[in-house]
């Protein structure tokens, strides 16, 4: 059981080594549109809506490439078209980057089944640039449209009519479910649901938004401050990009966290939802209330209860940061240089 876990580690931390160079050029430079924007939003118009669909363009990539590299590390090149088109199509359905995940060794496992299938030798030379990827895309897109895509939105829609039922629960588990949905899949359905319930009501009720806009920014200042004080648990690759998690928490980019859940879901994704639910929940009963449908320090000068807004913030990430450094026991060099030596071992 240990092996397979190692072996699916190893395929989602090979897709996670090329995601994170989009998800962070993305997030940064989405970023810098919105902290610059005298709004406080997403610049649509000049230079700074330039900048700010580069990111989103950044951003939008990150899913596919996230699939379309675990399906390259199970399957080699064949998997790599199928990997990207059925992660994009997952990301399409609102599936999130767990949809991607789950896309990537969708397509990898049918393109090795499909590569056990004894070709003549004249077809032989374009089993790896034809069938393979044409037929490992057809599967893996019908199975993601088919029997993902359908659910996914049946799911939402249900989710969406319990939580609009839920106005008049007390604010203390009504904050815990909302920061918990917000951290737990960052951008996904899940979160995409609570955030929109939050801001079609923030014009009437802004404290939704106070406590939503708290736990917006929690994971990726939490995972951001987590590689600062624990740099060691950490690989390079993440140390640089828990710098961008940081400028990406701080204008309301949940996305920041991403990288960090993909390497190490168990310890990470936990830790992000008890300080987004902490942190939501602070916001609430201190009263504070948010008056744009968005999330972060990007807001603050329209927030009243400021002090508490940034407090709750802080408490949320601090929370994230320690426990997942708790968590966290093994130090990742020790773990990195095992894999250099499997790989060396196999390439002679």
């Amino acid at each position: 059981m240990k092996k397979y876990f190692d072996i699916l580690r190893k395929h989602v931390l090979t897709g996670t080594s090329y995601m994170i160079p989009f998800i962070v050029a993305g997030g940064v430079l989405f970023s810098i549109a919105i902290m610059f924007n005298d709004s406080a939003s997403v610049p649509t118009e000049g230079f700074l809506g330039d900048i700010a669909t580069i990111g989103q363009v950044g951003l939008k990539l990150f899913v596919p490439i996230l699939g379309g590299y675990i399906a390259f590390s199970i399957a080699d090149r064949p998997g790599l078209a199928p990997g990207l088109i059925g992660a994009y199509l997952a990301q399409e359905v609102n599936a999130g980057f767990l949809g991607g995940i789950l896309a990537g060794f969708i397509a990898g496992n049918v393109v090795k089944q499909l590569k056990k299938i004894q070709l003549p030798i004249s077809l032989k030379s374009l089993g790896t640039i034809f069938l393979y990827p044409i037929g490992g895309t057809l599967i893996t897109g019908l199975i993601i449209i088919c029997f993902i895509g359908t659910p996914i939105a049946l799911f939402i829609d249900h989710l969406t009519k319990w939580l609009s039922n839920l106005n008049q629960v007390d604010k203390i588990p009504l904050g815990a479910i909302l920061g918990g949905m917000t951290a737990f899949d960052m951008g996904g359905p899940i979160n995409k649901v609570a955030t929109l319930f939050a801001q079609t009501k923030v014009g009437t009720f802004p404290y939704l938004m106070g406590g939503v806009g708290v736990a917006i920014c929690t994971p990726s200042i939490g995972m951001g401050l987590a590689t600062l004080l624990s740099p060691k648990k950490y690989s390079a690759e993440e140390r640089q990009a828990g710098k961008g998690s940081l400028l990406m928490g701080c204008v309301g980019i949940t996305e920041g966290a991403i990288p960090f859940a993909t390497s190490d879901p168990i310890r990470v994704i936990p830790s992000i939802c008890i300080g987004a639910i902490v942190g939501n929940i602070s916001a609430f009963m201190m009263g504070v209330l948010n008056h744009a449908p968005w999330g972060g320090l990007i807001v603050l000068p329209i927030v009243e209860g400021k002090l508490a807004y940034l407090f709750s913030i802080l408490l949320g990430s601090t929370i994230t940061a320690i426990m997942v450094n708790l968590l966290k026991k093994k130090q990742i060099k020790e773990e990195i240089k095992e894999e250099e030596f499997e790989i060396e071992f196999d390439e002679l």
